[in-house]
């Protein structure tokens, strides 16, 4: 698939941050280095992914420190560390259908780099750079804020391990309803290979998912699984609320 003219993205920047983004910055952004090598060593995105990272991470801890106010150190950098990794980086990435901007080479084009987990994060960095050198922080935390604030608060949902995997085994065993089973399968070649992963609790199949990697299936089939069990503890808790709310 070609690269798409960058027209939408800019109108989305935009849109989210109120002003207008420097056109060739954000080119530079997309631009993989597999691009850059084969076309003469163009300056290509790491920078501004180097940059971006540390932005990203400044607005994610700002937030969690201000949210968060009992919570010890320890526990605000597992919450952090749930929410600026590649996984979550690449989810964003996904949403805004970034992967389709980026500037590959033939090699990563062909390959299925613009859904790739590692380029998608490092572009999604270096595009925050793009925003805070094109109108400085107060923009760049919204656009943070914009894409991130949703994950922010479903890092506070889940379970010590801070991933869905985890919780949903948490939530089975505080429901007695024994250990979490993974049917995973995969299709397509080497460099496009896809995994579709079931997730069943007892000898119900609760979840399921697909990704580019085992790890990125199963995680997925396990939020929808936890999710499911969660609207069913609720149904049952609130029930009980309304009942003991009620006047003698």
């Amino acid at each position: 698939m070609p690269q798409r003219p960058v027209d939408a993205l800019l109108a989305h920047l935009a849109e989210v941050v109120g002003q207008g983004i420097d056109e060739p910055l954000l080119l530079r952004s997309l631009t993989h280095r597999s691009f850059a090598y084969e076309n003469g060593g163009l300056p290509n995105n790491e920078r501004l992914e180097f940059l971006g990272d540390s932005v990203l991470g400044l607005v994610v801890t700002e937030t969690l420190y201000r949210k968060h106010p009992d919570l010890p150190e320890g526990q605000l950098a597992k919450l952090r560390a749930a929410v600026v990794n590649m996984r979550a980086l690449a989810e964003v990435a996904r949403g805004i259908d970034l992967g389709q901007y980026v500037m590959l080479g033939k090699g990563e084009e062909a390959t299925g780099g613009r859904d790739k987990a590692s380029i998608l994060a490092d572009t999604m960095e270096a595009l925050i750079g793009t925003v805070f050198l094109s109108c400085g922080i107060s923009c760049a935390g919204d656009f943070v804020h914009h894409h991130f604030d949703p994950l922010i608060e479903e890092a506070a949902t889940l379970g010590a391990g801070l991933d869905w995997k985890t919780s949903l085994q948490e939530m089975s065993a505080l429901s007695a309803l024994g250990t979490p089973e993974y049917r995973v399968s995969e299709q397509g070649p080497d460099h496009e290979k896809q995994f579709r992963a079931q997730v069943a609790v007892g000898d119900e199949v609760l979840g399921e998912g697909n990704g580019r990697s085992k790890k990125e299936a199963e995680q997925k089939a396990a939020k929808q699984a936890w999710g499911l069990l969660n609207d069913r503890r609720a149904a049952l808790v609130s029930p009980l609320d309304q009942t003991a709310a009620l006047p003698d």
